[in-house]
């Protein structure tokens, strides 16, 4: 792997999270959408290809809404998710709708990255130094040899979680070197007054956590060694996790990064973002992105309109 950095998108799930993509709002003033400004920072900070990884189901959708646009912005690929892509010997479960997870979209990725690559979710915001530091790193480090050698962009857990319902968050933990030590996927996140808090028992339960922990927000930088183990590790989990859940269970990028950094397979260096992080993972969270973009507007940050 030696080209330029590439910005992977994670699109595949887009739809389902958000009750159909032709219901996507705009956030911006001028009919904006999240990933526009994901786009106008990726290429602001160097990049200058982008691959949206989504399912073939809503291809039309997403040329219409969003491809169309975005292709006259930047250099711009395409790989599909899709459920019956599995390891030889393995079935897709009876009734089985929900997309495979992170982890496996970026397989189906794979053939497309000939270099260091970033990771983001298309319906997140992550600020414009947040990507001036990934491609910084990925420019510098992500084409070593040997161990693979990786970064996350770390958020605190505060400013990261919706006032209108659950999340899934990778809480972070880091060494005294500012590396990543673990980081466990945490899948009923909710708010609370000083941080937040985790449940594992469907809410009957709640453990804090406390505020300015880190947390993953699947905006990564990867490159060679990510796929070395990536088709075994997901039939393993084929074997062993999917039968006690064959309808959600999902193959994580977090987890299986978490899987590489205690093999002795890769290390992660955390970097910090100020950037305020918003998405929409609700279509409540609408109302709160459109008028912290309209700030950022406001403040100069964007021009108005974002493609004028």
């Amino acid at each position: 792997m030696n080209g330029k950095p590439m910005l992977v998108i994670l699109a595949a799930g887009i739809g389902s999270r958000y009750r159909g993509l032709k219901q996507i709002d705009p956030i911006g003033a001028n009919g904006e959408l999240l990933i526009d400004y994901s786009i106008y920072d990726a290429l602001k900070a160097g990049f200058e290809k982008a691959l949206f990884i989504i399912k073939d189901e809503i291809k039309d959708d997403f040329m219409e809404v969003i491809g169309n646009r975005i292709e006259r912005s930047i250099e711009t690929l395409y790989a599909y998710q899709e459920l019956d892509c599995l390891p030889p010997g393995h079935s897709l479960p009876a009734g089985r709708m929900k997309p495979w997870g992170t982890a496996h979209a970026l397989m189906a990725a794979e053939p497309m990255i000939d270099g260091p690559f970033a990771v983001i979710n298309a319906d997140d915001y992550y600020g414009p130094s947040a990507y001036r530091t990934i491609f910084d790193w990925l420019s510098a480090s992500g084409g070593q040899s040997g161990k693979s050698h990786f970064a996350m962009v770390g958020y605190r857990i505060e400013n990261t979680v919706s006032d209108h319902g659950a999340v899934a968050r990778g809480v972070c933990v880091a060494d005294g070197l500012g590396y990543l030590a673990s980081i466990v996927e945490r899948a009923m996140v909710e708010k609370t007054p000083g941080g937040a808090r985790f449940s594992e028992d469907g809410g009957k339960s709640w453990t804090g956590i406390p505020g300015g922990t880190l947390v993953s927000m699947n905006f990564w930088g990867l490159g060679g060694g990510f796929f070395d183990s990536l088709e075994g590790d997901f039939a393993e989990f084929l074997e062993k996790t999917v039968p006690t859940d064959p309808l959600k269970s999902e193959f994580l990028l977090p987890v299986e990064i978490d899987s590489m950094i205690r093999r002795g397979m890769a290390d992660v260096k955390v970097l910090e973002s100020r950037d305020s992080w918003f998405g929409v993972t609700y279509r409540e969270d609408r109302a709160g992105a459109a008028e912290a973009m309209a700030k950022r507007h406001r403040d100069k940050i964007y021009p108005t309109p974002l493609w004028g």
